[in-house]
């Protein structure tokens, strides 16, 4: 750890970077360490995206409650990003349920506030590594309706995987309505230009089952807290099968 803090310090002064480069290295560094460390308290679980903006009676946050609900039966953890909408649906299900509720909050000037239904919580003050912590926690991600926030976490994470930058997991797209036309888009655009190929699309799956989610993550079954998924991936390509589905 000292001589990992003494590269990173000579690689600044190397670098020459100015004092206020130098001062936003040191608050990326503050988030990331403490989201880790946060993320260190508790086994990887289910990390669940989606609109801040949808009301507590929506179809939408009712299934995320539902979802919530059934992972903590299971036993499984329940990761959000710690807002409102389908955040605290889902952390509401598995708190109300008695199980681990985490949220990782971002500090926003309107519309994000911690939501109530929280076993632990931390608050981070850069998307990206809000993001890295909702990514590295997980072992099953589920995307439900959402805007820009919503589909920019759903398109890294699919890049990662689709890269083999992180270990091929299950990705769902709660409501198949919702998104269909986006995946009816990357199949006519994406596919037929050739910025992808079509086996790219088994990365994910499209649901309207909670249930289909939950087996999923039993499946999986449940890793001590000592064996993150991601361990054994520090800087290198995991080699993946493209054209092989996920049975999940």
């Amino acid at each position: 750890m000292d001589d990992s803090i003494t590269n990173w310090l000579d690689q600044i002064a190397q670098n020459k970077l100015n004092p206020e480069d130098v001062e936003r290295s040191l608050r990326y560094a503050k988030d990331l360490e403490q989201g880790l460390a946060k993320i260190r308290t508790f086994a990887q679980g289910v990390s669940i995206f989606g609109s801040a903006r949808f009301a507590e009676d929506s179809k939408w946050c009712k299934s995320a409650e539902k979802l919530g609900q059934l992972l903590a039966q299971n036993g499984h953890t329940v990761i959000t990003g710690g807002g409102p909408g389908i955040m605290q649906a889902a952390n509401k299900g598995a708190y109300e349920a008695g199980g681990r509720s985490i949220g990782l909050n971002i500090s926003l000037p309107y519309e994000q506030h911690v939501n109530p239904y929280l076993t632990d919580t931390m608050e981070f003050h850069y998307f990206f590594a809000r993001k890295v912590m909702l990514a590295y926690a997980g072992k099953v991600y589920v995307f439900f309706p959402g805007g820009w926030g919503t589909m920019d976490e759903f398109a890294e994470i699919l890049e990662l995987v689709h890269t083999g930058k992180m270990p091929r997991m299950p990705i769902f797209l709660f409501g198949k309505s919702f998104w269909r036309p986006l995946d009816r888009y990357y199949r006519t655009k994406f596919v037929q230009q050739k910025v992808i190929k079509a086996a790219a699309l088994k990365l994910y799956k499209l649901t309207d089952d909670v249930n289909e989610i939950v087996k999923a993550a039993n499946k999986i079954g449940h890793p001590s807290i000592h064996d993150n998924i991601y361990n054994d991936n520090h800087s290198g390509t995991i080699k993946i099968k493209e054209t092989q589905p996920l049975d999940f």
